[in-house]
Formats: structure tokens, C-alpha cells, sequence
């Protein structure tokens, strides 16, 4: 995994990496192998995984059609130099 440091703005860059690696699954994954997880606890996290993945796509499925309504929309705060314009 690479981060362009510009300007050397190491804390963007920081923040650029950390959430490269949240999408990537690299925490989730340090904390799993801090301990071990038995074969059937593993065996039911992924079950669970499997449903609420299902589960999120049926939402999303359902909300694409119009059965449900979509989430609310969250308004953005103004910023004052932007108003300016």
C-alpha cells in the first residue's frame, strides 16, 4: 500500500493511509489475530456476516424499487469563504 506525502503534509498523508487500510480490512483483520477464534465461533461470525450482508442488499434492493424509503439526505454545513462565492 502507497501514500503520496505532498507538500509534506505527513498528517494528510496519515489520514490518507489509515482509511486505505479500513477499506482494506488491515484492522479488522490485527484484531482477529490478536486471539485465537475457535473453529465454531469462526464458523458463526461468518454465518452472521453472511445474513447481515444479505440482509443490507435486500434493503438496498427494496429501496431501489420504492418499496422503502431511502435514507434522509444529511445537509452539509455552510462554510463561511464558500458562501462567499
Amino acid at each position: 500500500m502507497q501514500v503520496l506525502v505532498r507538500d509534506n503534509n505527513v498528517e494528510q498523508a496519515m489520514r490518507v493511509l489509515k482509511k486505505k487500510m479500513q477499506r482494506e480490512g488491515v484492522f479488522r483483520e490485527m484484531k482477529a489475530r490478536r486471539s485465537y477464534e475457535k473453529p465454531s465461533e469462526k464458523r458463526v461470525r461468518e454465518k452472521a456476516e453472511a445474513v447481515r450482508r444479505t440482509r443490507k442488499a435486500a434493503r438496498k434492493q427494496a429501496q431501489r424499487e420504492g418499496l422503502l424509503p431511502a435514507p434522509k439526505k444529511k445537509a452539509l454545513p455552510v462554510r463561511p469563504s464558500a458562501a462567499k462565492f
